[in-house]
């Protein structure tokens, strides 16, 4: 690992946003204020991810001052794909910090994120330490973290998310990615780079929209986080195709068994009942697992772009 030492480093900030009228101001600003301390060559780039309230007038009123790129998408096409403009639009910078704009990410976290950049470290990110979460949800987060090490092949630091700080290397490995359906949190993993991880304590939102990663948001993130970096689920449909049919045969044997030396008459009604129920929860089962690969393979297929924008307001440097 070699140190890097540039004196007036390129670096941008990629922002994304989702109705946060109340402190997108007052966050951008403490932002901007952060990121001259440390380089005058810097850039925020904000993407508006369809927000509905007034928060794109607001950034669009700040653009000169700041320094801003605004990329407004012409409706919400969700986080990951906000970040995915981002970085796609940092493609000329240095190090590209990722952060959230609800002050929940601390500002001063950033100067330690960019003194182990200094020091030759690429992907550098935040460790949440206050534990704030249901014993359901952290029950069911721990669970996935330790089944994407054994089943995704993929490390996923745990308590790490979108907070931090990015080398070019990593983000034009990540521009280099095609796919559509996008699991951020796999895909720092998956490039690799050398990584160092910061402990920070998550703060209290200071207004805006609530979260909107409820239970049903984020089983669907892990189950987009299985589907693109593994295909142990229809290994495991297989191997359960194979033990059931072991089984039938067994039964089967069993009942020819007893019918030929015991002469025992087998109504057989309850089990053919029973195994038409059993057999077609598998089937439909198996089908579901093959029709989540599938659908991914179709919306792969019809190449459609991740987002699309509506408005893009920036000035140079």
């Amino acid at each position: 690992m070699t140190a890097r030492n540039i004196e007036k480093p390129y670096l941008y900030a990629v922002i994304p946003v989702y109705n946060e009228e109340v402190l997108i101001e007052s966050f951008l600003r403490k932002l901007q204020v952060k990121l001259s301390q440390i380089s005058s060559n810097y850039k925020i780039i904000v993407v508006d991810d369809g927000s509905v309230d007034s928060s794109r007038e607001i950034i669009q009123g700040l653009v000169d001052e700041l320094n801003i790129k605004l990329l407004s998408f012409s409706r919400n096409f969700g986080k990951e794909a906000a970040i995915t403009a981002g970085l796609e639009a940092s493609c000329d910078a240095d190090a590209v910090l990722i952060m959230d704009c609800d002050f929940q990410h601390p500002i001063e976290i950033i100067d330690q994120f960019y003194e182990k950049w200094c020091q030759g470290y690429s992907n550098i990110y935040g460790i949440r330490t206050r534990d704030d979460q249901t014993f359901l949800k952290r029950f069911l987060s721990k669970s996935f973290y330790s089944f994407s090490k054994k089943i995704m092949k993929l490390d996923i630091p745990e308590n790490a998310g979108d907070f931090r700080l990015l080398d070019k290397q990593v983000v034009k490995a990540l521009n280099l990615l095609p796919e559509k359906s996008r699991f951020m949190k796999g895909l720092y993993a998956w490039v690799g780079f050398e990584g160092y991880a910061i402990p920070f304590e998550v703060l209290e939102r200071q207004g805006g929209t609530e979260s909107r990663w409820n239970y049903s948001s984020l089983f669907g993130l892990a189950v987009t986080g299985i589907l693109s970096f593994s295909s142990v689920p229809l290994r495991m449909i297989s191997l359960m195709g194979m033990i059931i049919s072991m089984f039938a045969l067994l039964y089967g044997l069993y009942i020819f068994l007893e019918n030929l030396f015991f002469s025992i008459t087998v109504n057989g009604w309850p089990t053919i009942v029973v195994s038409i129920m059993f057999f077609s929860g598998v089937q439909l089962i198996s089908l579901g697992v093959l029709g989540e690969y599938i659908s991914r393979i179709f919306d792969e297929a019809k190449n459609r772009p991740k987002y699309i924008i509506d408005e893009d307001e920036s000035r140079n440097i």
